[in-house]
Formats: structure tokens, sequence, C-alpha cells
């Protein structure tokens, strides 16, 4: 638990201790956070559950809930509160790391380890919106983080099928630490169907923009229209057009030659959507998602088996020959990438280098109830879509396959692509 602690601050560390004070602030937008106060948020959420919660001890820092607690503080009022400087917020996080650290040399319980689990993997969530929030503002790319990303593995085309059958979405307490929007596993039908063996690349999704896919009504919903005809968007938002192409696009704070054979990523739900319309494809749902990635084929191959895998490739920990995960490299792969890591039905990629947006709502499962962090699923049920199977700058904590992540439509900020099915 130690180790996990300093390995994800150290994760922090790189995506800030080099932004002037100036970075650390950046502009009021609806989709980021000052950088300043989202580390001491950090902080103060470790501090909250593990040391005061847990271990009962006071504050250290009498003002903490008033700046730092996401639930109270108002998202446009963090640009304007009276935040300690860059190293009073390092100084708290420093404090509230060694207590921690304190604490465990000593052993915790059971009901204990819960909240520093869950204390590291918000941290992990926020290291990677740190990640992206670095390239929504167009700041340097950060160093340190990752191998170059390879380009020369290629395309990866086709359709896997997919058996048909009983299938148990969700989680259960076998799978170790689990969100509350995970619980609990429960059967669902699902029919035969056939998916992508890899997310739509930059090629095919440029395709669509030449062919005038943002320009054309009927590949749009009345949502996704409405989200294009207020934005008058024409092309995935850090794309570049040259010549009449789109070969470009801007990477941090560098224009960089758009690899065509790797996937789309910084698109939306309603661009997803358009794009299956035009191509005459859809969306797979979450539930399809997780059979493709986890499920096998009964011995007779008529139907899904009963059992699941941990992984799409097996029981296997995640590694760079699996998967993109963790800055393994410092961007997306080439789909055809990580072939170790092919599901048993063929599926390569449904863990890593891009998340994956499905066409399911974020709803919650039969008999959920809030765990004690109440504020991270409840409040945002039947708002948003769900994502699935972790990019390139994601955790391995996070991005196990039950992970449900979940984003408003319109956000084209995260590091989100998608993998479409056969109509």
């Amino acid at each position: 638990m130690a180790t996990q602690l300093h390995d994800v601050r150290m994760r922090t560390r790189r995506l800030t201790e080099d932004l002037s004070t100036r970075q650390l602030m950046g502009p009021m937008l609806p989709i980021v956070n000052p950088v300043l106060w989202e580390i001491g948020h950090v902080g103060w959420f470790h501090e909250y559950w593990t040391l005061r919660h847990a271990h009962g001890e006071a504050p250290g820092l009498d003002r903490a809930d008033v700046l730092w607690n996401s639930s109270t503080v108002a998202h446009a009022t963090r640009w304007d509160l009276n935040l300690p400087d860059r190293n009073g917020v390092f100084a708290y996080m420093a404090d509230v790391l060694g207590r921690q650290i304190g604490r465990l040399s000593g052993g915790v319980d059971a009901g204990t380890r819960y909240f520093y689990e869950l204390s590291i993997r918000h941290e992990d969530m926020h290291v990677e919106a740190l990640a992206y929030t670095r390239q929504t503002l167009g700041y340097a790319r950060p160093d340190g983080l990752g191998h170059p990303a390879d380009q020369n593995a290629g395309p990866w085309p086709g359709d896997a099928s997919v058996s048909g059958g009983r299938w148990r979405l969700g989680s259960t307490g076998a799978d170790g630490f689990i969100f509350d929007n995970e619980k609990w596993a429960h059967e669902v039908d699902i029919a035969p169907f056939r998916i992508a063996k890899a997310p739509v690349t930059n090629a095919e999704f440029a395709a669509f923009v030449r062919a005038g896919g943002y320009r054309n009504r009927q590949f749009w919903s009345a949502a996704g229209w409405a989200w294009r005809e207020g934005t008058g968007a024409e092309r995935p938002v850090y794309w570049l057009e040259t010549d009449g192409g789109y070969g470009t696009w801007r990477r941090y704070r560098e224009v960089e030659p758009l690899a065509p054979h790797a996937p789309v990523m910084f698109v939306n739900w309603y661009e997803a959507e358009a794009w299956c319309r035009w191509a005459k494809r859809r969306l797979p749902t979450e539930a399809e998602w997780e059979a493709a990635a986890l499920g096998e084929a009964a011995a007779n191959g008529s139907c899904l088996a009963d059992s699941k895998r941990r992984w799409p490739w097996g029981e296997a920990a995640p590694s760079s020959e699996h998967t993109n995960l963790g800055f393994a490299f410092d961007g997306p792969l080439d789909v055809a990438g990580c072939a170790a890591g092919d599901s048993a039905f063929g599926c390569r990629q449904m863990i890593g280098n891009v998340w994956e947006w499905t066409a399911s709502d974020f709803v919650p499962l039969p008999g959920f109830a809030a765990d004690p962090y109440e504020d991270y699923s409840r409040p945002w049920f039947n708002t948003r879509k769900v994502l699935r199977g972790g990019s390139w700058a994601t955790s391995a904590r996070i991005a196990r396959p039950g992970y449900r992540n979940f984003f408003t439509p319109e956000r084209n900020d995260v590091i989100a692509g998608f993998r479409t099915c056969a109509m």
C-alpha cells in the first residue's frame, strides 16, 4: 500500500511540478480545475478518508474542507479561493503522505484498507485528468512519463463474432476493490453480435470528416446536432486542417503528424454516434463490450460460457505486451499493437490505449447502494454515458474491465475513442 501511495504521487508530481505559478492556476474553464486546486484536493481527499475518517486524526490544515471539498466548493469559485501557494500545497500533500506512511507501518485492518484503496484510485483518476488538462491548456508534454509511442504496428481491421447468451454484467466481491456503481453482478441476455476487433482509427474517422459528415444533419441526433451547431465543430477538437487534409494535430503545445492507424481520440459521444450512422454501424452496449472483452464461447460454440476472464488475455497481470496502460507509452499505439492482449474472441486493445464510449446510459445496477463516498456515483446517474477499458494514461488499478467510467456526451477533452458493432 505504501508503494502504491508513492507511485501515484510520483505521477502527480511529474505532471505538475514543472508548471509555472501562472500555469498552476490557468484560465477558468468548465471542463478543467485550477491545477493548484486539483492537487490540493487530492491531498485533502487522502487526509479526509484515511487519516481523519479511518484513523480519527484532526485536520492538518484548519480550512482544508473550505478549500478542497469538491462536494461543497462550487467549480466556478475554485479560481477565487485563498489557496496556499505552490510550496504550501506541495508541503500539505507531503505532510499527508508522511502521516499515511507512518500509519501503514503499524498495519491496518480491512475496513481501514478500503479507504486507502479508495484514496489511491481517486488520485489515479486525477493523474489522468492532469494529463488531459495539460492537453486542453496547451502546456508542454510532461517529461519522464512513458516511452515514445510506437506507430509501426498498423491497422487491425475486421469484426469478431461474439456468441449470445446469458452474461453476468457487473462485479463481485471476488474482484477486489470495486466502486459502488459496479455492484452487483447480475444476469443479462445478449444476442449474438459482431464487434470490431479494434477501435476506430484516425484514418477511418478522417474519411467521415472528408465526406462532410460534420455538416450532414442526417448523421446526427437532435442533441448531437445541437452540440455541433453550438460549437461549430468541423473535425475532432485538436485536428488541424492542412492543404485540404487532416494530417496533423495539436499534441500538448506542439503540432505533430496524426498517426493514421492510432485510435481516434478526444472525440465525444455525439461524434462517435454520428460516425456510426455514417458507417452504418452502432456503438456496443456495455454488456456487449464486457462480453467481448472477458467472455468465452461455450464448448459447443453456440453461446457464451459461464466463465469470465479477469483480463481479456487471461489471469496474468497487465504488461506492455498486453496493453498500453499507466504511461507505459506517452500516447496511443497503433491499433494492431499489443497482440498478446487479445480477448478470447479476438478483440484487441480492449484495455488501455483509449477509453471507449458505449451506447449505455450511466444508470445504477440492480441493488445499487452508495458507498461511504456518496457523491461518487449517485449524483451523476442518468446524465452520462458509460465508457470502458482505460487509456494510455489510466492506471491498471482503474482500468479493470469491470470499471464503469462515465462522462457527459459532449465531453471531448477526455482520452476517449470508440469501437463499433455491425448493425
